[in-house]
């Protein structure tokens, strides 16, 4: 039986609502943008991993449609002898159910492909097709207001004046510096705007083509995929709804990446493998859409100095530049929101050109005493430690006004956790009783 393959209706490619940008459907090979010995390369790769593979399965590791696309590539290998067709018992319709085998002149070709790159997996975008897309879907973002903010931190308690720097940094969509003690929420309040970006979607492809390389992109640890994408999904949405895309490309939550002291200026550029022969995209290029959170700065392997000065260009001209392992440098848009949250002075970390650089600059203070008192009410609440106003009294008396110690936010969520350890060995009630504040005080401060 032959299968027919209908051109795509206008319903079948219409973007979906709210996106600036849609991957359009591929139905021949040169919409994929790759020539088609590359495809050719792809495909005898990863026959040679994974051995008899039926049409449709083929088209499936390489994120391509069958019709159009991958039975010319495997005719073309066909043709040439290095692919043979081992079985056309159809288990399925079509010449997608044949199983397909590498032969002896196909394995010579594929490990002449390996040594080149061992790169066996979805098929990549070319660089410029990217590029598109992260312009494109950068004009996407919802803008925060008042309201929709004090949603989004409503589990943190702040005072007003910070709250209302916050808006506007975040709305900028460039960069913000959070400086101030450790303890204070700098990183909650930057995973707080993260989540809600995180309500907001994009397109990603799995893999990035340029000259010749592959740049692995998709991440499953730090990108998440929506329910369209989800395997774990009953059911898909472009099956659901009958839109048509490219299959190269992932629908992702915009992505919300935290590295601590573990970077370095490695970590900013493009991360060749020397026994695979491919790229890992860098951090920055695979929050791009999103937020990048450097957290702990002035913490890292490398000086922040130099940190710094890797990221001036591309803070002021939204452009960054990535090396290949040739020397080659490729052009890549910058469209993150970097937030570097610091427990160090910004004086020992920063000189005024840098800081100028830097659109926002928010401090995270100590709370006040009534702020205190309302977030250990919270924390409290919400792990079963029964609240007490002169528990709280006596806990401010003895272990922070007599020994000058400052306020920190994290204090309450802390102090209640030490309750509760104490209180279970004890087989006790957690309540803020005098001794269990005091045994958890002890446990807990230690004087620097």
């Amino acid at each position: 039986m032959t299968v027919v393959r209908a051109k795509p209706t206008v319903d079948q490619v219409k973007v979906p609502t709210g996106n600036l940008f849609y991957p359009p459907p591929i139905n021949k090979v040169e919409d994929t943008g790759l020539s088609p010995l590359w495809l050719q390369d792809l495909a005898l790769k990863i026959l040679y991993f994974q051995g008899y593979l039926s049409g449709f399965k083929v088209a499936e590791e390489m994120c391509l449609p069958f019709a159009g696309v991958i039975d010319q590539i495997l005719e073309a290998l066909k043709r040439e002898k290095f692919v043979e067709v081992k079985s056309s018992q159809q288990i399925g319709l079509g010449e997608g159910s044949y199983q397909y085998a590498i032969t002896g002149a196909g394995i010579a070709r594929a490990r002449e492909a390996l040594e080149r790159s061992q790169y066996a997996g979805p098929a990549p975008v070319p660089l410029k097709v990217y590029n598109n897309s992260i312009l494109k879907q950068s004009r996407g973002r919802t803008i925060v207001t008042n309201q929709s903010l004090h949603q989004a931190l409503s589990t943190l308690v702040l005072n007003e004046r910070t709250f209302q720097r916050i808006g506007p940094a975040v709305n900028s969509g460039m960069s913000i510096f959070l400086y101030g003690p450790p303890g204070n929420g700098k990183t909650s309040i930057a995973r707080s705007v993260g989540n809600m970006m995180l309500k907001e979607n994009m397109y990603i492809p799995y893999a990035i083509y340029i000259d010749g390389q592959v740049v692995k992109l998709y991440d499953s640890v730090n990108h998440q995929l929506t329910r369209e994408d989800d395997p774990n999904a009953p059911s898909t949405g472009a099956i659901r709804t009958g839109v048509r895309r490219d299959p190269r490309w992932v629908r992702i939550r915009r992505p919300f990446i935290v590295v601590g002291g573990e970077l370095n200026m490695a970590g900013l550029d493009l991360v060749f493998d020397d026994v695979n022969k491919f790229y890992e995209a860098p951090f920055q290029v695979k929050a791009n859409g999103g937020i990048f959170l450097i957290d702990d700065f002035g913490r890292q392997q490398v000086r922040p100095r130099d940190l710094l000065n890797r990221w001036i260009v591309p803070l002021e001209n939204r452009i960054d530049y990535l090396t290949l392992h040739t020397g080659r440098k490729v052009e890549i848009p910058f469209d993150v929101m970097v937030v570097f949250s610091t427990n160090l002075p910004p004086k020992d970390l920063v000189d005024e050109a840098f800081l100028r650089r830097l659109r926002h600059k928010i401090e995270i203070g100590d709370p006040s005493y009534e702020e205190y008192r309302e977030i250990f009410k919270r924390v409290a609440t919400a792990k079963g430690v029964t609240y007490s106003d002169q528990g709280l009294a006596y806990l401010l008396q003895e272990w922070y006004i007599k020994r000058g110690r400052k306020l920190r936010a994290s204090h309450p969520r802390d102090l209640c956790d030490q309750i509760i350890d104490i209180a279970r060995f004890l087989s006790l009630e957690p309540t803020m009783s005098r001794d269990l504040l005091d045994r958890a005080a002890e446990s807990y401060f230690v004087e620097i």
